[in-house]
């Protein structure tokens, strides 16, 4: 199979968490205060829950060939305009529009659809990636994380819930909550925006790396002085993104966190 992304391949995925579970702490608490006419109670429960979503996929021209080769993951978030039910419009931008076009690249590539009116949800993220490196022969080691706009924020946020999954990630004109940025102090972070972005203020992606930096972390932050909110065509257009993607795996304390 060829690097372009499979047309008509809108999969449906199901993820389904725990069994439900039931418990109440019963006459102890009724014997605390008959006179009240109240008692306090607790419970617990697992709740069953399942997600499903559309997805592009692109395989690697070798997939096919090497056929016990495992292959690094790129999974890119795209931005509010891409949302909806048509997958074809995921690909407008990023590396889905670079595969249209015919670029061969040496990634699996996953793009996943928002449904319209809705915003990026890690628990609809965590299913399909666990659809995903079980369906196909996916590098655990080297999944990268990458998104533009509303996909930025996607990024940070996934990121930051599910910190031992990624090898590294690449933020472009997005933004987070700074006072939880500890979680990906250690992993390796590369943030793209425009200097003269009206959309979404340069501040939320500087502060998120302020945040990081005052934890030690050496993430980078790459400012185009004159461009808008468009700051993601040079940088997914950029060979030097992907190398330096490929540079990274996933740090071994962090493996145990991610499935």
């Amino acid at each position: 199979m060829t690097g372009e992304i499979q047309k008509g391949t809108n999969m449906r995925f199901q993820w389904l968490v725990g069994a439900a579970a039931f418990a109440l702490l019963g006459s102890p608490a009724f014997a605390q205060d008959k006179a009240s006419g109240q008692v306090a109670e607790s419970f617990e429960r697992e709740i069953k829950k399942v997600v499903q979503g559309n997805f592009l996929i692109g395989l690697p021209k070798d997939y096919e060939k090497e056929t016990t080769k495992k292959f690094p993951l790129i999974i890119f978030l795209h931005g509010s305009g891409e949302r909806g039910s048509d997958i074809e419009i995921v690909k407008k931008h990023g590396p889905p529009k670079l595969i249209a076009a015919g670029k061969d690249m040496p990634f699996i590539v996953v793009s996943p659809q928002c449904p319209s009116n809705e915003g990026w949800s890690v628990d609809m993220l965590n299913g399909m990636y666990k659809h995903v490196t079980k369906k196909y022969r996916v590098d655990k080691e080297r999944v990268y994380l990458t998104g533009l706009s509303m996909g930025g924020f996607g990024t940070w946020a996934w990121a930051i819930d599910s910190p031992g999954k990624f090898a590294a990630i690449a933020p472009i004109c997005g933004g987070g909550d700074p006072k939880k940025v500890e979680a990906i102090k250690e992993m390796p972070t590369w943030v793209f925006h425009g200097g003269k972005d009206n959309a979404v203020p340069i501040q939320r992606d500087q502060e998120m790396v302020d945040a990081l930096k005052a934890l030690g972390s050496s993430v980078k932050f790459t400012i185009y002085p004159e461009a808008g909110h468009d700051s993601w065509t040079e940088t997914y257009d950029n060979p030097e993104l992907y190398t330096w993607f490929l540079q990274h795996t996933r740090k071994a304390k962090e493996k145990e966190k991610s499935e």
